[in-house]
């Protein structure tokens, strides 16, 4: 598979080229685009308001082009949190999108949006606080309504980047069951 692989608020930091790594070992090519042009931050507020100052259009501006040269590839869309609700917004707008991977995120959809039985599985903490259980349900909704086939994993008592090693939040059963299943999930597109 070709992985169009985008990063959380912290930036491109070097648990997201660890694991672009671990999907490259599995036989797929991963593009990480630096949305934050070389920035990373040590702290989720930090993040936050360099990409407040950036501005969303901007983030997404930078996503699409870095995207537009790989998707006659037919793409999976995969991302981090922030990087996930990117890499959603892209896939939905991509009809040769081959896959979506939400990894502790997803983003608003829009009423017009719509796919054709787009494979996607979001893998989250549970509970998430910036992906709460009422949110999680009308997102479930509103995107088998897209046309979306959407599988769901909760890993309960994980924090909300539990897959990153360098982060508070980080449970290594968690973070393990988590690319067992992305991996398979990958696999069978």
């Amino acid at each position: 598979m070709n992985i169009m692989l985008f990063h959380s608020t912290y930036g491109l930091t070097a648990a997201v080229r660890d694991a672009a790594d671990r999907l490259r070992a599995a036989g797929h090519e991963v593009w990480t685009p630096d949305l934050f042009e070389g920035r990373t931050f040590g702290t989720v507020e930090d993040g936050m308001e360099f990409k407040e100052a950036v501005g969303k259009e901007e983030l997404l501006k930078r996503a699409v082009l870095a995207a537009a040269p790989y998707s006659d590839r037919g793409l999976v869309y995969a991302g981090f949190s922030l990087g996930a609700s990117v890499a959603q917004t892209l896939a939905l707008g991509d009809a040769k999108a081959r896959g979506l991977l939400l990894l502790h995120g997803t983003s608003d959809i829009a009423p017009t949006a719509h796919v054709d039985e787009l494979p996607v599985q979001l893998h989250v903490a549970e509970p998430d606080p910036f992906e709460t259980d009422d949110w999680l349900g009308a997102w479930y909704l509103q995107m088998g309504r897209a046309g979306a086939d959407v599988e769901v994993y909760r890993y309960a008592g994980a924090g909300h980047l539990y897959t990153d090693p360098e982060l508070p939040d980080y449970d290594a059963e968690a973070a393990e069951a988590t690319w067992r299943v992305a991996l398979g999930f990958l696999d069978s597109l």
